[in-house]
């Protein structure tokens, strides 16, 4: 009887308390799980109820309701991350990598109508993880087609050598604008930080002819500026020239005013002398005129000088 009485308490099953003990444990334990969540240093996390958003935390331990009922996605807000276009860098063993072209997204029709291949990357950040993870479904996809517009458009509007030279940095200050406003108005939540135009070159299959353009439009511009440089050593000098020819001529201008305004005060002082006694002044006007003609050390052609006898006056019509 003791035998069968051991053999029954064996075979009889765990009760029904137990049962639900063992049920509220587990409960309790996947409730204890799924209440805690931890947020890192350069995270954002969004926290969602039955589907709907909730809030945004911040970093460290945080609580929300067990089984689902609430959700958290970590969001890396203060992580800087990149797109590359044209190109894509390939990890080759430790520590080595290398370039990848893919040459479709950076073949672009410049404002000249010339093929040109522009590789570049552009950096952002997540300002708002709601609209991150809300706003946009395709976010990578979409990040690169705008990306790939802008830079499309830009470099359309512009001659090939302005691309590879002078308005590189033009244009990647006014694609980081634009396509921060495009980003905005999609309601992307991310924020571009930078624009990174790298290698611009012609496609293989032209490159020499270019380069052949690129060299005469090269020796263009030096003759340019070997005949800027002639230009602007040249015309000091003549500038030079001209001024003092200028100086010249207004000093003879002046000296002739001056004379001319001498000989008016000497004739002025005459004539006030004339108006006084006409009969004197005319005189000595005379006398002065005559000591000037016959009192020279060389007697002048007027006079006959042959005879000593008498002056008579030469023969002024010329004949024997």
């Amino acid at each position: 009887m003791a035998d069968e009485e051991k053999i029954k308490k064996a075979k009889k099953p765990f009760s029904p308390a137990i049962f639900t003990w063992l049920i509220i444990l587990a409960l309790a334990v996947a409730a204890g799980f799924s209440s805690f969540y931890v947020v890192d240093e350069t995270e954002n996390a969004v926290i969602t109820r039955l589907g709907k958003y909730t809030k945004t935390v911040g970093a460290g331990l945080h609580t929300k309701l067990p089984f689902g009922i609430d959700k958290s996605y970590n969001v890396p807000v203060k992580v800087v991350q990149t797109e590359q276009f044209g190109f894509k860098t390939i990890k080759a063993g430790r520590n080595n990598e290398y370039k990848n072209n893919i040459g479709t997204e950076s073949t672009m029709l410049t404002g000249d109508l010339n093929i040109v291949d522009v590789e570049w990357i552009i950096q952002y950040r997540i300002v708002d993880p709601k609209q991150w993870l809300f706003g946009v479904y395709e976010k990578k996809q979409t990040i690169r087609d705008i990306s790939r517009s802008v830079i499309n458009t830009l470099v359309g509007d512009r001659a090939i050598l302005a691309v590879m030279g002078s308005e590189r940095t033009n244009i990647e200050t006014l694609a980081l604008d634009m396509m921060n406003e495009n980003f905005k108005q999609l309601g992307l939540g991310i924020s571009v930080i930078a624009v990174k135009l790298q290698n611009i070159v012609p496609p293989s299959g032209v490159q020499d002819a270019f380069e052949d353009v690129n060299k005469a439009t090269q020796d263009m511009n030096r003759f340019i500026n070997e005949g800027k440089e002639a230009y602007n050593a040249e015309i000091p000098r003549a500038q030079g020239e001209a001024d003092r020819q200028i100086q010249v001529a207004e000093g003879y201008a002046a000296e002739r005013v001056n004379m001319a305004k001498g000989d008016v005060a000497r004739f002025n002082a005459v004539y006030e002398e004339y108006r006084r006694s006409p009969r004197v002044t005319r005189e000595r006007i005379y006398l002065e005129t005559m000591d000037e003609i016959f009192g020279s050390e060389t007697k002048p052609d007027l006079i006959d000088s042959e005879l000593d006898n008498i002056l008579p006056i030469k023969n002024l019509k010329g004949g024997n």
